[in-house]
């Protein structure tokens, strides 16, 4: 693939580029990626990355916000005012490795702030900042811009071990007990083989990464094994499985807050809505001005927060049992019928290698990835092990899909576990909806001058859907199980095996080569009986 930039890349005012040869006949470094202009006769010091010219181009930008913390900020989409008041810490911080200038407008705006820029592409990636104009990128020694740049690497170990449990741990903790109970004891397991599966694969995904500089992203990845086709079904598969968790919280809310409120109800026109259907609406009203929001880094920040979240769903779980409850269940050992359903909710546990790319590429010390991914995957499976313990003695058979609907709701550490339950994914929605919501408006024409209503529209559909999906199939356990089945096992288990065969063929080792064969066997096995178990339990569900 030709790793030039084509002429229709981006279009550079003529006094702008008058500036920049000034300022660079001033001392400025040349190295500056944006004070490029990629002709024959000035070559760039770095060149693009050839392979970040395909659909998705946006996938960077939009997962490095979704799994990091970058500086608040914060307005609306076709908000110039407001975007102006914004840092180009966050502009910086998500191109910080080595982004194609092929895609500067990604982070354009979709109405331009002055006439100066009316004849500038226009872009449809509205969840990200502006980045600053080629003429305000240049540093100077006299800008206040350069206490705002970012180094290439600069996440500490530190941040890149919250930033992996943040993503690692999530939802699926809720869930644990469940999984202990329709899999059995036994069935615990599966959660630690799938732990130290998930670290391997990590792993190969680093090897990935390494094998040519270009590649930043799993969608990279997945075309330097397959070609484009390789890259598009990939980043399919990944943008599902964020849809899909977006569902997930449409139910969990209704779920919770129908819970602290069963008598809530409302009719509209002879329409009866229950609580739980009640506050899935209102949850989803609730969510959709965030969608609309063209900087997420004020909730990326708040969503950080799910570390703690997580720590203090599970302690409230340990306080009702040793106040109230109790640990009396000894459960059964082992459930094959529903075995699946567990192997599933366990696998969904460990979805988070569609981040693991960006972490690695962020790090300022990369040599440091595989003591980040054990400290991750080993705190993460503490907390998923221990709440299943706790959940399953506790409450044995009667334990529900979500533990905190099984917790008495008149004690105070039952509140502080729901309301921390439901709180969390109103910050992490519209971050986890906005990669796909981004991807698909790359399809919009880029030259169209009302692209912004498009991406509304987009982004407004995307989020109704959900609700209705969440509606239709209220079943939160079976959901993530079928999640967990078919697409977690894609993304964790068989596609980084097989793009590390792929892309390190001839190089890859016989040991390597063999657990490759048999990590993708049982990904394939395991992914076969839980979608169907799952499918087979929420058709049976809605039956009735």
């Amino acid at each position: 693939m030709n790793n030039s930039v084509s002429e229709n890349s981006f279009i550079i005012e003529s006094d702008e580029e008058d500036e920049e040869k000034d300022l660079n006949k001033g001392g400025v470094d040349g190295n500056d990626s944006d004070s490029s202009n990629y002709s024959n006769e000035n070559p760039p010091q770095r060149k693009p990355s050839s392979y970040n010219i395909s659909w998705p181009q946006s996938y960077r930008q939009s997962i490095d916000l979704y799994s990091s913390v970058p500086s608040p900020n914060i307005g609306y989409l076709g908000t110039p005012s407001l975007s102006r008041l914004s840092s180009s810490f966050l502009s910086t911080s998500l191109t910080r490795r080595h982004t194609p200038e092929a895609l500067p407008s990604v982070a354009k705006p979709l109405i331009q702030d002055t006439e100066d820029e009316q004849h500038q592409r226009r872009s449809s990636h509205t969840l990200l900042p502006p980045l600053p104009s080629r003429r305000s990128s240049l540093i100077k020694k006299d800008s206040k811009v350069i206490h705002h740049e970012v180094p290439s690497g600069h996440c500490s170990f530190g941040q890149a071990v919250l930033n992996g449990i943040n993503v690692l741990c999530g939802v699926g903790i809720l869930s644990t007990p469940y999984a202990a109970k329709v899999g059995g004891w036994l069935g615990l397991s599966i959660l630690v083989i799938f732990a130290i599966i998930s670290f391997y694969t990590g792993l190969l995904l680093r090897s990935c990464l390494d094998s040519e500089p270009e590649l930043e992203t799993y969608p990279d990845i997945g075309q330097a094994a397959f070609g484009t086709t390789g890259r598009i079904a990939i980043s399919i598969v990944l943008y599902v499985e964020l849809y899909a968790c977006c569902i997930e919280y449409i139910i969990l809310e209704g779920d919770n807050l129908s819970s602290l409120f069963p008598s809530a109800h409302l009719n509209l026109g002879g329409i009866e809505l229950n609580s739980h259907t009640l506050f899935a609406v209102i949850t989803t009203l609730a969510v959709l001005p965030t969608v609309w929001l063209r900087d997420l880094s004020i909730l990326s920040y708040i969503s950080a927060g799910g570390v703690v979240a997580s720590i203090l769903v599970v302690l409230c779980l340990l306080w009702v049992g040793i106040e109230d409850v109790g640990f009396h269940s000894k459960g059964t050992t082992l459930n094959l019928a529903t075995l699946p359903v567990a192997v599933g909710l366990y696998g969904y546990c460990y979805s988070g290698h569609a981040v693991f790319p960006n972490i690695y590429t962020s790090m300022a010390n990369p040599n440091q990835f595989p003591v980040v991914l054990l400290a991750c995957f080993g705190i993460c499976t503490l907390l998923y092990a221990g709440a299943a313990v706790l959940g399953y003695t506790m409450f044995g058979e009667a334990i529900l899909s979500q533990f905190t609907l099984n917790m008495p709701k008149e004690l105070v550490a039952t509140k502080i576990a729901v309301w921390t339950t439901v709180v969390n994914p109103f910050t992490k929605y519209a971050l986890t909806i906005s990669p796909v919501a981004m991807s698909l408006e790359e399809l919009i024409p880029s030259n169209h001058a009302k692209s912004y209503l498009y991406s509304i529209f987009i982004r407004t559909g995307l989020v109704l859907s959900t609700l209705v999906i969440g509606l239709s199939v209220p079943f939160f356990g079976l959901v993530m199980s079928l999640i967990g089945s078919l697409l977690t096992m894609l993304v964790t288990l068989i596609l980084p095996c097989a793009c590390f065969l792929r892309i390190l063929r001839g190089k890859v080792t016989r040991t390597q080569a063999a657990l490759c064969i048999t990590i993708i066997t049982v990904g394939v096995v395991c992914s076969a009986f839980g979608s169907y178990s799952a499918l087979a339990e929420i058709v049976k569900s809605l039956r009735g």
